[in-house]
């Protein structure tokens, strides 16, 4: 099976070995990263990720063969990183090696919809504090009390 759940950080550079198929005369490769995202003033730093890695690789396995049989790739590869994951750093490395490169890309799009909606990879928000939460390290005083000292 090409699909893996992984701690460690995702590079480029191991992907083509699992696509190597004199065959393929196109391969697309999408990358996944975690972005900053700001919500009322507050700033993601990382995303922290987990699932249950058996199921889930039973899972992107099903995904990797319906690829396969629906638009006649000849390589699939999926990688997901679980943990925490700082922001920059790719989340999901999903590549796909097809005779020609219209089959590849709607291959590529079908793998990340179906993880997105259907692989139960839960994800949270790390967010970073704000100054002012920084600063204050005790909580206020009650309203009509004085702060000791």
């Amino acid at each position: 099976m090409t699909c893996e759940i992984t701690s460690r950080p995702l590079y480029l550079a191991g992907v083509e070995r699992h696509l190597g198929d004199p065959g393929s005369g196109a391969v697309v490769l999408f990358v996944g990263r975690v972005r900053r995202e700001t919500d009322r003033g507050r700033r993601i730093t990382a995303l922290d990720y987990e699932t249950d890695r058996a199921f889930v690789l039973q899972q992107l396995g099903d995904l990797e063969r319906q690829a396969i049989q629906r638009f006649a790739v000849r390589r699939v590869y999926v990688i997901h990183r679980v943990g925490r994951i700082r922001v920059g750093a790719a989340s999901v490395i999903i590549a796909v090696a097809a005779a020609h490169r219209a089959t590849a890309f709607r291959a590529a799009r079908f793998l990340i919809e179906k993880l997105k909606r259907e692989v139960p990879i839960w994800k949270a928000n790390r967010w970073a504090r704000s100054p002012a939460a920084r600063r204050r390290r005790t909580p206020p005083p009650p309203p009509g009390r004085r702060s000791p000292g």
